[in-house]
């Protein structure tokens, strides 16, 4: 009965249950009501009393020797987690989905949303000391504009223009009206940076985050100082965070369980049942928008081919992927990446099945499907064991896969986006026009199946202007069904994440649009 109550009154401290599900539980063990009010007070007032000071030490799955500072090369989950801990952006996605001011203290559309109007927080400092203002936010914008291979342009190529209006206040003019523009501005690859003479400089690791850089060691370790002078209250509770690349999922849930590290991500989901029995080690779950995906270059033969595209997306058992890599921590996909928590996700859409006589067909009609696909862990945990499963679910529609093991390190600069088909996963957007914008227009500098489409590219302008929501629903709709049917990749599952910490880290209510609460564990968690 005691360890019950104590493990609910953690769940209740932590965030993870609410206060009436803490209530009702302790009644069905018989706990008093008063008893139980009085358990549950004192829970609640633990999470909301942090503590400050105290290194973090986080074992990341991700990280690579080929890891540069600069916002614009940002490809991995390692250095978002850098990128918000050192830098901020004009906004933040909070808990329940939605965007909140965070360098930016407000912001209004006008003129049916082709202008954006920013008004920038004021007492911001930079880690140099300098103070936030509009020319800063100008400089750190076009940095991703114009010449250059940043994600981040082809979601910044509606912006016509962009003027400060005094030291506060930044004025975006679009080519046309976007009603979700405030969450492309605040993408994580557009951090606010100090700026001189028009120009930042990308690489100084310089930013208004809650942690001051000490040290980046690309691939292998960062260290930051809590930032005194942070401008949010009650934000930024350790006094340093180191965070270690540490791919391999063995050696990470070792390094937890060794108290070589406070937290881990991407928990080695064949061995989490085992690793949250361990005493002193919490797993924790949280479900959002992230996907897995074996994208194919569809400039390259033979997956110019429609037909080849089809075969192979009949020719994979969603179902027994997700029970076998994933142990049921996620749901089937339906080859679009659009997550079942998206506002315009097309649940009637009918989901595509394992059918390999279908696949035997669309194969006959391309001559036959012989193909071989990289993977690697680095992809996501699991891949390998995906792509093999994938290979013998082929198989049995006559199609040959031959499955290509690359290097962990380098995956994401040398295999993604340059081999014919691979391996990969996305964090997904909390909007669909977001999520559209960086991966699947036309052109687009993280199009990595470099599919083009020209009713897609239309409908994609046309939605993020339209003001009646059926209308866009409707056209939502649709370009989910051209990426499904059309589109370069195969999406066999959304993922939940899944991490693991000791029991002396606490928080709050967890956001789940990046691993970690949001990629903002640093800030948000502390020490108990």
């Amino acid at each position: 009965m005691e360890r019950k109550i104590d493990h609910l009154r953690t769940q209740l401290k932590d965030g993870r249950i609410s206060r009436r599900e803490f209530m009702n539980r302790l009644m069905v063990l018989g706990v008093a009501t008063t008893t139980a009010g009085s358990l549950a007070t004192w829970a609640e007032q633990a999470q909301a009393a942090p503590t400050r000071g105290g290194r973090m030490r986080v074992g990341i799955a991700h990280g690579s020797t080929t890891d540069t500072l600069d916002p614009a090369t940002y490809e991995n989950g390692y250095m978002s987690k850098i990128n918000y801990a050192i830098q901020n952006h004009l906004g933040e996605v909070n808990h329940t989905g939605g965007m909140v001011p965070e360098l930016a203290e407000s912001w209004e559309p006008q003129n049916s949303a082709k202008t954006w109007v920013f008004n920038l927080r004021r007492g911001v400092e930079f880690h140099n000391g300098k103070s936030l203002d509009s020319d800063d936010v100008i400089a750190s914008f076009q940095h991703h504009m114009g010449e250059t291979k940043s994600p981040a342009k082809s979601l910044l190529e509606q912006v016509s223009s962009i003027r400060k209006d005094g030291k506060h206040r930044v004025i975006f003019e679009l080519s046309g009206g976007n009603a979700d523009f405030s969450f492309v501005a605040s993408d994580y690859h557009i951090a606010i940076k100090a700026s001189k003479g028009g120009k930042i400089n990308p690489k100084d690791g310089i930013g208004t985050g809650p942690y001051a850089l000490k040290s980046f060691e690309p691939g292998v370790r960062f260290l930051g100082a809590r930032n005194s002078n942070y401008f949010k209250q009650g934000r930024g509770w350790f006094d340093e965070l180191e965070m270690l690349s540490i791919v391999d999922p063995a050696a990470r849930s070792n390094a937890l369980t060794t108290g070589e590290v406070d937290v881990i991500d991407r928990v080695d989901l064949k061995t989490a049942h085992l690793l949250g029995r361990k005493p002193g080690i919490k797993v924790e779950e949280t479900t959002g928008t992230k996907h897995y995906t074996f994208p194919m270059r569809t400039d390259t033969a033979p997956f110019d081919d429609n037909n080849v595209r089809l075969a192979l997306k009949h020719a994979i058992n969603r179902e027994e992927i997700v029970e076998k890599v994933l142990f049921g921590h996620g749901v089937v996909g339906n080859d679009h990446p659009i997550a079942p928590s998206n506002p315009f996700h097309a649940a009637s859409l009918p989901q595509r099945q394992y059918d390999p006589d279908k696949a035997h067909f669309y194969a006959k009609q391309a001559g036959g499907v012989k193909v071989q696909l990289s993977a690697a862990d680095a992809a996501f945990p699991g891949a390998v064991d995906a792509a093999t499963l994938y290979r013998e679910h082929a198989a049995a529609a006559g199609i040959e896969i031959e499955i290509i093991r690359e290097p962990n390190d380098g995956y994401w600069s040398n295999v993604w986006m340059k081999k014919p088909w691979g391996a990969c996963y996305w964090g997904g957007r909390p909007t669909e026009d977001w999520m559209f914008s960086t991966a699947y227009k036309g052109g687009a500098s993280w199009n990595d199946t470099f599919w083009k489409n020209d009713r897609f590219d239309k409908l994609l302008i046309q939605a993020r202007a339209e003001t009646n929501q059926n209308k866009r629903r409707e056209m939502y709709f649709e370009m989910q069904q051209i990426v499904r049917d059309q589109g370069g990749v195969v999406v066999p599952m959304f993922a939940n994440y899944v991490f693991a910490m000791t029991d002396k880290v606490t928080h709050g209510t967890l956001s789940g649009n990046w691993d970690m609460d949001g990629d903002k564990f640093h800030e948000r968690w502390w020490f108990a």
